[in-house]
């Protein structure tokens, strides 16, 4: 089977490029299974229930976050409604939602995803993510043999430890966050594949994904300023990987690079011909 994970969705932008393309996307890839991170897609921080059940609605079957999850007040009680919006599993007892989801495609191949954040340079109250993501897998692994999982963290090692970690006992291992995509896709010798960083879904003539001036004042002068998302040059990152339904391991990973344009003329192209008679 073949499963599409999108990165980060970020504000209007990156919903449109969902919006635009996702089913000529599905269509054009033979996709089975679709996850995309939707921490960042309301306004570029956090997600609310509106936003979220579009997604659901144009073809999104899970979403994963990570830090900026409870931006939005009403994603502590959306997150408790909507199964298939997990959060890292890795945050302390007590946080709403779950870090991991099992779901059925339309052929009936369960598939699990698992959520987890890194603590190198981010916030340090989370548990150990490599303890924690054993455990959740043990429980997903009861139901699905195929798992994927979202490693949500800033630091390249810690992102490449994870893949090492898990590599045979999952189907892939792909990293969010940075919001930059990175060219290291490959199958690991154990069979998982690894991706350290998916990319953006948004505007990407910004500074990951905000207006470029606000974001340089700050670096040039160290005063706070107010972050707006930008509007330039919106592109989809993503990531497509096959996994063998047998083994639950990986057998191809592609990266994906699409401009709005091309998503256009990819949905102009995928669109079907209507018979006349």
């Amino acid at each position: 089977m073949r499963i599409l994970f999108i990165g980060d969705i970020v504000g209007r932008p990156g919903r449109q490029l969902i919006k635009t393309g996702l089913a000529a996307l599905v269509s054009r890839h033979e996709v089975d299974f679709v996850i995309a991170n939707a921490e960042n897609a309301a306004a570029g921080a956090g997600l609310t229930r509106e936003i979220g059940d579009d997604l659901l609605d144009l073809g999104v079957d899970v979403m994963t976050s990570g830090n900026h999850i409870w931006d939005k007040r009403e994603a502590f009680a959306y997150i408790g409604a909507e199964p298939r919006l997990i959060r890292p599993a890795n945050f302390p007892a007590g946080a709403p939602g779950n870090g991991s989801y099992v779901a059925r495609t339309d052929a009936g191949v369960s598939v699990g995803v698992i959520n987890a954040m890194g603590r190198v340079f981010m916030t340090a109250s989370l548990d150990d993510p490599f303890a924690v993501v054993l455990r959740e897998l043990d429980a997903v692994r009861q139901r699905a043999r195929i798992v994927f999982v979202d490693f949500h963290a800033e630091a390249t090692s810690e992102k490449i430890a994870m893949g090492w970690h898990l590599d045979g006992r999952v189907t892939a291992v792909v990293g969010t966050h940075t919001h930059v995509q990175t060219a290291d896709e490959r199958i690991l010798p154990k069979g998982t594949a690894y991706l350290t960083d998916v990319g953006m879904s948004g505007p990407h003539d910004s500074i990951i994904g905000v207006q470029v001036e606000p974001s340089l004042n700050r670096f040039l002068t160290g005063l706070p300023q107010r972050f707006e998302v930008a509007s330039g040059n919106p592109r989809l990152n993503a990531v497509v990987v096959d996994a063998d339904e047998k083994t639950g391991l990986a057998t191809d990973i592609e990266r994906l690079s699409y401009s709005l344009d091309e998503l256009t003329q990819l949905a102009e192209d995928e669109r079907p011909v209507r018979s006349s008679v």
